[in-house]
C-alpha cells in the first residue's frame, strides 16, 4: 500500500519540525514538504511534481491564515484534503469548516498518535467527525432545512440518494459498488454527479448537504 503523502503547513518553526520528524517515523507515513506560511505552501504547490494526499494545516497564521488557504487549495487543488489543528479550536466552528471544504478540525493538543489515525481516516475515507463534533453540527443544522425541489434539474436521482447514503456511512468506491451491483467507475460518475449538483468540496461537504436536505439523519452518522 502506499505512503499517506503529506504536507505540513504552520508558523510555528518548531512545531513543524516536531511534526515532521514523528511523522516520518510512522509507517505509511511520507512528508513531501512543509512550510510556515500559506504564500510558502502556495508556492511549493506549485512547483511541486508530486502533490500530498494531505496537509496538516494550523488556523491563525500571519499574513494568510488557514480559511484562505485551504480556499486556494479548492480552487486548484482540490483533491488535497485539508486538516486544520488549531490551538483556536472551539466546536461552535465546526459547521464553517466544512462548509469550507476543510475534512477535518482538530485542537493543537491533540496526540500525535490520534493525529496519525485522523490523518489516515481521512485519506481513507475524505473526512473526520468526533462525536461531540456531530452534536455541534446537529445544533448548527436547522429542522427546518429544505427538502429537495424536485422540480429542478439539480435533483438526485434515486441511485444519486443511495450512492450519498453510503458515502455518509464510510463506505469506499468498491464497497459501494459491490452493495449496488455496480462498476467502481460507474460509482465514481455518481460521485461526479453528486459534487455537480450539491456544489459540495469535498465528502465532508457531501455529508453536510446530506444533513441538509434530510438524505440522512445526524444520528445515523457513524461516530469514530
Amino acid at each position: 500500500m502506499e505512503n499517506v503523502k503529506i504536507a505540513i503547513t504552520d508558523d510555528d518553526a518548531l512545531i513543524v519540525s516536531l511534526l515532521q520528524g514523528y511523522l516520518h517515523s510512522c509507517e505509511g507515513m511520507e512528508v513531501l514538504f512543509t512550510a510556515n506560511s500559506g504564500p510558502g505552501l502556495l508556492s511549493l504547490l506549485a512547483e511541486a511534481s508530486i502533490l500530498p494526499d494531505v496537509l496538516v494545516l494550523d488556523l491563525k497564521m500571519d499574513g494568510m491564515d488557514g480559511i484562505e488557504v485551504t480556499n486556494h487549495l479548492k480552487a486548484d487543488h482540490p483533491d488535497i484534503k485539508v486538516i486544520v489543528v488549531s490551538s483556536h479550536y472551539q466546536r461552535s466552528f465546526m459547521g464553517f469548516m466544512l462548509k469550507t471544504g476543510v475534512s477535518a478540525f482538530l485542537p493543537k493538543g491533540i496526540s500525535p498518535i490520534d493525529l496519525v489515525d485522523v490523518i489516515r481516516t481521512v485519506h481513507r475515507q475524505g473526512f473526520y467527525f468526533k462525536e461531540d463534533q456531530l452534536d455541534a453540527v446537529r445544533q448548527q443544522i436547522s429542522s427546518k432545512s429544505p427538502k429537495p425541489a424536485l422540480e429542478h434539474d439539480d435533483t438526485l436521482s434515486d441511485r444519486e440518494i443511495e450512492v450519498l447514503r453510503l458515502i455518509c456511512h464510510q463506505k469506499t468506491a468498491k464497497e459501494m459498488a459491490d452493495e449496488l451491483f455496480l462498476t467502481a467507475r460507474t460509482i465514481d460518475g455518481h460521485k461526479a454527479n453528486l459534487f455537480a449538483k450539491t456544489g459540495a468540496k469535498n465528502i465532508a461537504g457531501l455529508v453536510i448537504y446530506a444533513i441538509q436536505h434530510g438524505y440522512i439523519k445526524v444520528d445515523e452518522l457513524p461516530v469514530l
